[in-house]
Order: structure tokens, then sequence, then C-alpha cells
């Protein structure tokens, strides 16, 4: 489906439109018609029905890889950070693809259409015995255990990876696509927008709720090939609910590859200052705007925020003072020509990637209550009076947590601290994330502290060597869960705000896109972490590395996280020397 982004003259007919959007047919979107609440709405919907499909299996997914697929822990383990890790890093691409080529609306459609394959191909295999290695119980089976064969594999990971491909897509597109439904001209916008956010995380963290209880309850008890077709149909119902929106939404245009003016800007600057020293340079192009742009005629479109930002860009800034030399110096060829705007785009993605960078280590220990935590859990008593609850469904704390937190922080807390800054958002984006870099920090100490409990239950019972649940209760892991869930609260919310709001416009749902990205990569640091650990303490016969082996009793694991929470501690004090010098761009943000 390609939209026909013409706009219609008829003056007689003419409604105020929205100046860069369109409704779901390719016509102009009008004001009054298209976007707000109702249009967003949809997409908080479509988030609770989404992430439930996703993180049903994400949350109990290393169970599956040990009980299913006979996998080491750490084998497990890393399985799930690389399945994770890729559906993330993927969002980059439904980000790219939402502001070069396509909208937001086209973006989710497609990526829900392959998420929907994705987990029909899991759903086969774990309908049929004969796609999986043989059951057997390690120890106790008269047949051996085995790893997936070739064939058993490939079915295995075509299906994860069509399903990380699909949330990629989906995860790129789909908070832009809400997000885009507000007025950021008008401070009722930006505030409703803030809004939309907080209930974004909400929601996402209610599709999190379903799947770590109810979902992974019926994976547990009934079997994963239950667990696998509710995901199925969790996503495939989600479509047309997000069509039924369809109505009401508007889509902002797609304004071209953002990649190509990073390159394009980049490039020149390097080529330009090159050629510059052999040859006599004067000011070769300053034209701040595109040759298509004109201002809105007086009495007609309204002036959009996006108007008012491509003039806000046409003052070049002293900031990276390198890159100025692709516009002030004459280009060495007519393909390199830029814009005051495209250079002042490129310095706001450079801001904005030490952000970006400060947060991937706190994702690296979020990683671990996908991985670690549950297998700790696993090892403990479960039980919940006469109720045995599953390990997976330990995310369930930091979740309730979330879904408490964020109505209070947006309808008490902000409103408080508004009073208190006189800056519109409350609290800075920047802040907001810092506090929940803090919240990580601590809860690796409490996670280190609480292994070496339940170890030394293991130890005093004379039960190292034992797979029997330990005399201990499950509780204590909820603590780091609630702490790190907190912080997950904090530092999400803050940074899609952040990176759509910092972002130029023809780059937002890319730039958004770092939010997860900044998971992926926490999830792939997750997994190098854990090999470079292994191979820098294994040694000799009596020293086994700390994160090898079949029994979790004998790693080492609270080494490791205090190794992350020194590493929080680090990368807390960088995240702070790049946020006193940040300067927001946003009305919102300013004081």
């Amino acid at each position: 489906m390609r939209f026909n982004f013409e706009v219609e003259s008829d003056h007689h007919q003419r409604t105020e439109t929205w100046e860069g959007y369109v409704d779901w047919r390719g016509r102009p979107a009008l004001r009054g018609h298209h976007g707000g609440f109702i249009a967003a709405s949809f997409v908080l919907v479509v988030e609770v029905m989404e992430n439930m499909a996703f993180l049903a299996n994400a949350s109990n997914l290393v169970l599956y890889m040990l009980d299913y697929m006979h996998f080491t822990p750490s084998k497990s383990a890393n399985a799930v950070t690389n399945f994770m890790g890729t559906a993330f890093v993927l969002a980059l691409l439904g980000g790219f693809l939402s502001d070069a080529f396509f909208t937001t609306y086209q973006v989710y459609l497609s990526s829900a259409a392959i998420q929907f394959l994705g987990l029909v191909i899991l759903t086969v295999q774990a309908y049929l015995p004969s796609l999986q290695p043989p059951l057997c119980v390690p120890g106790e089976s008269t047949t051996p255990c085995r790893e997936p064969n070739g064939s058993e594999a490939a079915m295995l990971y075509i299906g994860l990876y069509l399903v990380a491909a699909g949330v990629g897509g989906i995860k790129g597109s789909l908070p832009t696509h809400g997000a885009e439904q507000f007025d950021e001209s008008t401070s009722q916008g930006r505030i409703k927008r803030s809004t939309f956010f907080n209930y974004f995380v909400f929601c996402l963290s209610a599709g999190g709720l379903l799947a770590t209880t109810f979902v992974v309850w019926i994976e547990d008890n009934k079997g994963w090939k239950w667990g696998f077709f509710i995901s199925t149909l969790a996503i495939l119902l989600s479509i047309p609910v997000f069509l039924g929106g369809s109505t009401f939404c508007r889509n902002k245009i797609p304004s071209g590859s953002p990649l190509t003016t990073i390159s394009k800007v980049l490039l020149g600057a390097i080529l330009n200052s090159c050629m510059s020293k052999n040859s006599s340079n004067a000011v070769a192009n300053l034209s701040t705007s595109p040759p298509d742009y004109s201002p809105a005629k007086e009495g007609g479109v309204k002036k959009s925020q996006e108007v008012s930002e491509r003039d806000s860009l046409e003052t070049q800034t002293e900031s990276f003072r390198f890159l100025n030399n692709a516009v002030n110096l004459k280009p060495v060829c007519s393909a390199l020509e830029c814009t005051i705007k495209q250079v002042e785009e490129v310095k706001i993605v450079l801001k904005i990637l030490p952000i970006f960078a400060s947060t991937i280590i706190l994702n690296c220990c979020l990683a671990q209550l996908s991985t670690f935590s549950v297998q700790q859990a696993a090892s403990m008593d479960t039980k919940l009076g006469s109720v045995k609850i599953p390990p997976a469904s330990l995310p369930v704390f930091p979740i309730v947590i979330i879904m408490v937190l964020a109505p209070v922080y947006d309808h008490i807390i902000i409103p408080f601290a508004r009073k208190l800054t006189k800056r519109e958002t409350g609290i800075s984006h920047l802040q907001r994330i810092g506090t929940g870099l803090v919240l990580s920090v601590v809860a690796m100490g409490v996670a280190a502290l609480v292994e070496l409990k339940r170890k030394q239950v293991a130890a005093e019972h004379d039960m190292l060597d034992s797979k029997a649940p330990l005399p201990i209760t499950f509780f204590w892991i909820a603590i780091q869960y609630a702490l790190l869930g907190s912080a997950d609260l904090f530092t999400l919310a803050g940074m899609l705000e952040f990176f759509f709001t910092e972002a130029p416009s023809s780059m937002r749902s890319l730039a958004t896109s770092l939010s997860w990205a900044s998971l992926a990569v926490g999830y792939y640091l997750s997994s190098v972490i854990v090999a470079i650990v292994n191979d820098a303490t294994r040694g000799g016969h009596h020293h086994e590395a700390w994160l090898s082996g079949e029994n979790l009793n004998h790693y080492h694991l609270e080494w490791f996280y205090w190794l992350l929470c020194v590493l929080g501690a680090l990368n807390l004090l960088n995240h702070i020397l790049w946020a006193s010098r940040y300067k927001y761009r946003s009305t919102g943000s300013k004081k």
C-alpha cells in the first residue's frame, strides 16, 4: 500500500490542515479530526497486546531453552539475550524506514505480519514433538539429552528471529506513531504527549503483566504450544485494533533517509576541509532550507511546530564547528551541497549519542532479569501458600510497581514538580534517566547480597549439588526485580520522550528507536561480559569459570553482580558529566 502524498488545492472545501501529515488514505490530515488522545489510545491498546505476545515468550524463553532444547544454563542465557538484543536493535531499522520511506502506520502493519509468521512457526514446532529434541531428564533418563539438530535448530531460530524482526519494526514505529498525534506547538499538546509516553510504558507493563502471569502459567502447566498460540492470537488481534484507529490518526509524511543527510554532512565537512588547504574557498551555500520550502500564507494553514523547528535550525551554531565546513566552504561536488539546517540536524544527533551510550549499562543489568535471575528463582521455593508460582512470573513485581508508579508520577509528582521548578516537564528528561541509573546500581548491589544468602542456605542444608528447591523463598529475588523495574520506568519513559522531543522532526522515529537500541546493546553486552568473565576466570583444574557448568550453585554469580554494580556506578558518573553539559532545544524542557 503506497500513499498518494499530493495535497488537493480546492480552496473552497479546504479545512485547516496539519502541515506535513496525511490520513491513512494519503489525503491531508485535518485539524480537529485527525490526531489527539483518541488516535493515540488505539496505540496504547495495541501496545498491551503486542508486548504481551513478545514478553510472554521472552520472559520464560530461558526455561524453554533449558528444559525442551536442552541447552546449558549459560548457553540458554546467551540465546535469550541474543534474541532480545536482535529484536531491539532491529527497532533502528523500523525507525529508519518510518522516517525515510514509509509511514509509521505502514511499518507497524508490516512488522505485525512478520511477527505473526514467526510465532506460527514456533507454535508448530512446540506442538509437534518430532520437530523437537527428545524429552529427557538430565542424569535420570535412559534417553541421552541432546541439543536441537540441524533442522530443529533451523526451525527454532527462524521462528525466533522472524519474531525479533517483527518486534523490532513495531518498537521502531509504534511509540512515534502515538506521539505524533499531539500538537507540539502548544503547551497543552506537549503535556498530553508527555502523558502519552508515561501511559505507553504503563500499557507496555500491562501487556507484560498478562504475559508473566496468565501466559507463563499456561506455558508451564498446559504446554508451550498453548503459550505460543496465545501470543500468536494476541498479535493477530492487534492488527484490527490498530486499523480501528485509522480514521482518527494522522501520519507524518516520510522526509527521506536521515542517514543520507548525516553521511552527506560528515563527508562534506571532511572533503571540503581537505580541499580548502589547497585552494581558497568562500562561503558556498548559505541556503537554510530545502528549495521546496515556502512559508504558509497569512490566514491559511496554521504554522506548525515543524516550521518553527526549521526556523530555529537556520542559525549556524559554534558547537561541532568542524561540521560548519560542510556549508561554509565550497563543496567538492554538487552532491555534497549542504544547508545550515542539515548541518544543525546532524549536530543534534551527535549531542544525544552520549546520552544514549550512558543508558547501556543499565540495560545490561535489566538483561539479568530474563536470564540468571530466572534461574536463581527456579532453584528456590516458589510456593505462595499452596500455589506454585512459575519462576518466569517474577517480572510481575517490577511490572506492578511500574503500573502503580506511572499514574502517580504523571498525576501527582509531575504537577508538583512543575510548580516547584517552573519547568513544563517538571523533572527534566535527563534527571529522570539519571534516577533510573541510580536505582540500577542499588539493584545490582542488592542482587549480589541476595545471591550470597541463597548460596549460604544451599551450603547450610548440604544442597549445593542438589537440584531440589532450596528452603528459601523466591521473594528475596523479588527485591532486585522491584528495584530494576522502578529503574526501567524512569529510564525508558525518559529516553523515549527525550529522543523524540530533542531529535529533528525528520529523524524522530530513528532517534526514538535509540531507546530500544540501548536495550539491544545492553543485552548483547551482557553476553559479551559473561564470555569475558568466563575466559578471564577460567584456569586449571581447580579454578572453574565464574559462570559455567550445569549447576547454578557452583557459579560465582554474586561476584558477577558486584562487577555490574561497579560498572553501573562508573556509568552514572559518565551520565552526570554529559547531562550537566547538555542544552535542551525542545520548548517544554526549558525553564
